[in-house]
């Protein structure tokens, strides 16, 4: 791995999408977010249609989250002791060789469902190195005054994938499955052929350690116990979305509550998406500047209310607007939250932490769906939804109380590994430029 001293002022001072690599390293992550959008639609169609079975469903998850559990920790060793570009190349083959074996699965049509979950757990197991290296990844490829623009822009333009892959993977999947899982056998390629041209340039050179295996996989988890700022984000990620997430209602809301169809529940689904795709462009053409650590708790207050509104509300387009601007706001704490998480880091231990904030954001969305379904059954859909609005305002509170750190948290190109810089008395916020 090269090793680099600083970054050229001259390279800092230009737009993100100029960095070299940069945009090659978008079109890579694009390609590969549509596979994997495209697959998870396709699959689970396919699998239900061969069973005609819910449980299986409950399967399809199951087999693709129990093995990244497993393996998160390992891998988030494995990607700060490797190159993380070749383990990022190699976790993608693997995924397109699944995307291959799923080919032939379609094309031969078994009577069970079992092979199927057997690809999806060597699926699971490659997406389980895919996650942290990603985002361990890109703060090796551009420099470190531009790396809060780059997680904006780069959130934001995979948004693209999570809202376009499931429509394009329904359309695909009238022509055969076969055909679409060869679609996205040559996603996987494309991203493969994307990332041979990003540099890597802002990598150090890693020195060697004594640590045993148990000790290196859980050096993140310790790291993050010891760093205030970066378990404060990554603890109100968890229990914001735990308490906050509503998507698992959303079936609920448009079939008894709004009474729009499945047309509206895709369009109440795509609502958060295209609030958190906009919001992402701005962010990432016009960064925050002072103020970060309030803006996020801010940010997921606004979160909290939009939720709240929509979980009251009995009109479509008011339940539409309060979605956009869940998503909205949900995108700005991201944009602080991953940036402060990267900043805080030293390059040596992101793959670990990442991993970390990896798994706690798989046990967000788990736990919060199941939360979701928990309160549901036993107070009804409208006071379920109202909780959790109210616990995600709570939370709030809480975190800003218990981690003043964040509180006073100010310019995201002041954070040093160990500390925040505070915002100095008197100054007043702003998101803009």
């Amino acid at each position: 791995m090269p090793t680099v001293n600083a970054s050229p002022v001259a390279e800092g001072d230009s737009p993100v999408y100029r960095q070299p690599g940069f945009l090659p390293f978008l079109v890579a992550r694009l390609a590969a977010v549509f596979a994997m959008q495209i697959q998870a639609i396709v699959v689970a169609w396919q699998v239900y249609a061969l069973t005609l079975d819910p449980l299986t469903l409950g399967y399809v998850g199951l087999a693709q989250f129990l093995p990244m559990v497993v393996l998160l920790l390992p891998a988030g060793d494995v990607v700060d002791r490797f190159d993380r570009k070749r383990i990022l190349q190699l976790s993608w083959g693997a995924q397109a060789v699944c995307s291959a074996l799923l080919v032939v699965l379609s094309l031969s049509q078994p009577s069970s469902a079992t092979p199927f979950y057997a690809v999806l757990v060597l699926f699971g197991a490659a997406r389980a190195f895919t996650g942290p290296t990603l985002s361990s990844l890109l703060p090796q490829i551009v420099p470190r005054e531009q790396l809060g623009k780059a997680i904006a822009l780069n959130s934001s333009i995979m948004k693209i994938g999570v809202i376009g892959g499931p429509m394009l993977g329904g359309l695909l999947y009238t022509l055969g499955p076969a055909l679409t899982y060869s679609v996205n056998l040559g996603c996987f390629l494309l991203a493969q052929l994307a990332l041979v041209v990003v540099p890597v340039r802002y990598a150090f050179k890693r020195q060697p350690s004594d640590d045993s295996a148990w000790q290196r996989f859980t050096a993140g988890i310790h790291y993050i116990r010891s760093k205030p700022v970066i378990l404060g984000v990554i603890s109100l990620d968890l229990f914001a979305v735990l308490f906050g997430g509503i998507i698992a209602l959303l079936p609920v809301y448009a079939h008894e509550i709004l009474h729009v169809g499945p047309q509206g529940l895709g369009a109440l689904r795509s609502a958060v998406a295209v609030g958190a795709f906009v919001m992402g462009l701005y962010l990432g053409l016009r960064a925050i500047q002072r103020h970060a650590g309030m803006v996020m708790f801010a940010a997921v207050a606004v979160f909290g209310v939009a939720n709240l509104i929509f979980a009251l509300s009995h009109w479509f387009w008011l339940s539409l607007g309060a979605l956009f601007v869940a998503g909205a706001a949900d995108m700005i704490s991201v944009y602080v939250r991953l940036t402060l998480l990267q900043l805080a880091t030293p390059d040596e231990m992101r793959g670990r932490v990442n991993a970390v904030n990896m798994l706690f954001i798989g046990a967000s969305n788990e736990l919060g769906e199941f939360e979701s379904g928990v309160t549901a059954s036993w107070f009804g859909t409208v006071p379920a939804a109202v909780i959790g609005s109210v616990g995600t305002l709570a939370i709030v509170g809480l975190w800003m109380w218990a981690f003043p750190v964040l509180r006073h948290a100010d310019r995201l190109d002041a954070v040093e590994e160990e500390k925040v810089e505070p915002a100095p008395a008197g100054a007043t916020a702003s998101k803009s430029a």
